[in-house]
């Protein structure tokens, strides 16, 4: 699997994860979704995400886009 996928499946996971916990503990786990939209939106205008240079480290091959 190369690093965009990986990168988008950890997103999502992510976005999922916090969704459940926002459902099932105090609210505040919103915070976390609005955290990773965030840095979504501004990898997507940089090219600059931070879990993209863990996982190049980790040795998932490189992408296109990271």
């Amino acid at each position: 699997m190369s690093l965009d996928r990986v990168i988008l499946a950890f997103a999502g996971v992510m976005v999922l994860l916090s969704v459940a916990l926002t459902a099932f503990v105090p609210p505040y786990f919103v915070w976390l979704t609005v955290f990773v939209g965030v840095n979504l939106l501004q990898s997507a205008f940089t090219g600059f995400c931070p879990a993209a240079m863990i996982f190049r480290k980790l040795g998932i091959r490189p992408g296109s886009a990271f």
